[in-house]
């Protein structure tokens, strides 16, 4: 009979420690020695998903294939072990508690008081352990977002307290995330806080396995007998995770450090193969070594935190790597295009890239940018509302629909090129409701994209809720903007193309969120090597 083990990581300390990141590497190391393992995350918020927060809240919404919106650690897990992730890899509170008013409303309780002990503790752990019993998984690896002491987690530790008990501690383990800040008055890493964190730990009734302590320098002999001694963990199981110069290193720090034979030895699993990094390592080489550099100009409306496009920022990394090149990213706030002069922001870009979003906010600014991407023969990639931003760009500067626009941005506009998907006229609620997550595209024969592709029919992930108005495709294909990918089901124009360019794309699905490591996406691949070439012509003048 197959029994999943249960890996639990917890963070201590303060928030933001990279908990996802020390997660996926211990996932990789483990799929190296040929164990099957997937990563979930539990969030504290009572949001039911982050679709409906702002990205300055949360960050990205990464989409997965089932259609799912989820925390951007979800990325993260897919871009480190190449494998999709889907809903149950994500929970919230918010998911937890509608799930136990529903059962409630519904009498399946019986009468009962419904209380966080035993009924919502029941739900978080039934929710863990059904990746482990649908999916097959050696190794469930299980994340709680936060921080030990936060109020709003304390349902889920106590949840993982029931569970290494009615598991047992052979099939399931806790790591403990912590920090260990260095004073530069006395010159020295101090163990306090941690002590303090584990403390709180085990008042919960969770002792840590295994200690991951982020640090700024080496962590010696006297500091692991400290932790050890008062934190009740073997120093063995201390581990140094030092700060990285990437987050694609940490795997390889990781493995160093002997993270992964610690674990195994825990949950009493074979510790036979050494864990195959090869490939990783040779994308490593190749990001570290590049033979040119290239600036790609990145227009949101939400550059001033980065991780709102944290997929797209990682895909062109992996595309970088696969074409020896490093990619500077140039982030432009897209308000300041309406102001500025644009020749002046952008004259110095080998690629534009306009991202997706919503809302009417920089929009002006988001069209300036493909109006100059297009004039000056600029490879461009368009993705979600930078796809509807070309479109509208096109519209107005030649088919001359002075207003065209997006009934989004403006209801009343005459030449409505992009409009309400129809599925969503009577839509009130926000959450869920968008086209969302893997859908089939067919793509036309020779274009850029089959090229990119190398294949005639895709599956990408979707995100929106306005579409392509099929009532301007005649006149936007006479005038040379090509609709070269449909949507077999519901016709819809999904990739635009402008003839006689070098490069330009619009795709209306989010390619970043299927860009890996080991497997870079074929149009970022391309994207980032047409801008190549457009430098290397540059430099030749």
């Amino acid at each position: 009979m197959h029994h999943t083990k249960y890996i639990f990581v917890t963070g201590g300390v303060t928030s933001s420690l990279g908990k996802g990141i020390i997660a996926a590497s211990l996932a990789k190391l483990l799929q190296g020695k040929g164990y099957s393992v997937t990563i979930q995350k539990l969030d504290p918020y009572l949001n039911v998903d982050p679709g409906t927060l702002n990205p300055y809240e949360h960050g990205e919404c990464y989409v997965t294939d089932d259609g799912a919106e989820t925390d951007l650690d979800l990325g993260h897990y897919e871009r480190f072990l190449d494998t999709p992730t889907s809903q149950a890899n994500n929970v919230t509170t918010g998911r937890i508690y509608q799930s136990v008013i529903n059962k409630e409303r519904k009498g399946e309780y019986l009468g009962k008081t419904v209380q966080i002990i035993p009924h919502i503790t029941d739900e978080i752990k039934e929710r863990i352990q059904i990746l482990g019993k649908t999916g097959n998984y050696d190794i469930v690896i299980t994340e709680i977002g936060g921080t030990i002491g936060d109020i709003e987690s304390l349902p889920y530790v106590e949840a993982v307290r029931q569970l290494l008990w009615d598991l047992g501690r052979e099939n399931a383990i806790v790591i403990h995330l912590t920090l260990l800040p260095y004073l530069p008055t006395s010159g020295e890493l101090k163990t306090k806080p941690t002590q303090h964190s584990v403390k709180m730990l085990m008042q919960s009734g969770v002792s840590p396995d295994v200690l991951v302590c982020r640090t700024q320098y080496n962590i010696g002999d006297e500091i692991r007998n400290k932790l050890a001694l008062f934190c009740n963990v073997e120093k063995q199981a201390i581990i140094e995770s030092i700060d990285a110069e990437t987050i694609y290193d940490v795997p390889g720090l990781m493995l160093e450090e002997g993270l992964d034979k610690v674990v195994l030895s825990k949950l009493h699993l074979p510790n036979n193969v050494v864990s195959d990094l090869s490939k990783w390592n040779e994308f490593l080489t190749k990001f570290k070594n590049p033979k040119h550099e290239i600036n790609i100009a990145l227009i949101g409306k939400y550059v001033e935190l980065h991780d709102a496009y944290k997929s797209i920022v990682e895909s062109t990394i992996h595309a970088g790597a696969a074409n020896d090149v490093k990619v500077n990213i140039k982030w432009i706030h897209s308000e300041d295009l309406e102001v500025d002069q644009v020749p002046d922001i952008l004259n110095d870009m080998h690629g534009v890239l306009v991202a997706p979003g919503f809302g009417n906010r920089g929009i002006e600014g988001k069209i300036k940018a493909v109006q100059y991407a297009r004039e000056n023969k600029i490879p461009f990639l368009g993705i979600c509302l930078g796809m509807q931003m070309a479109v509208i760009e096109y519209s107005r500067n030649m088919l001359g629909f002075i207003d065209a626009n997006s009934t989004e941005m403006d209801a009343n506009t005459s030449h409505p090129v992009i409009d309400l998907m129809k599925s969503q006229k009577e839509v009130t609620d926000k959450g869920g409701t968008m086209r969302l997550g893997a859908w089939k595209c067919n793509l036309t024969p020779n274009s850029i994209v089959s090229k990119a592709y190398k294949k005639d029919s895709i599956e990408e992930r979707h995100r929106h809720r306005y579409e392509f108005n099929n009532d301007y495709l005649a006149q936007l294909e006479k005038a040379g903007m090509k609709a070269t990918g449909i949507n077999p089901e519901t016709n819809l124009v999904e990739i635009v193309e402008v003839e006689n360019h070098p490069w330009f794309v619009g795709v209306q699905y989010h390619p970043e969120y299927k860009s890996t490591v080991l497997n870079p996406h074929p149009l970022f691949i391309d994207f980032i090597k047409a801008s190549l070439e457009h430098y290397l012509v540059e430099n030749e003048k």
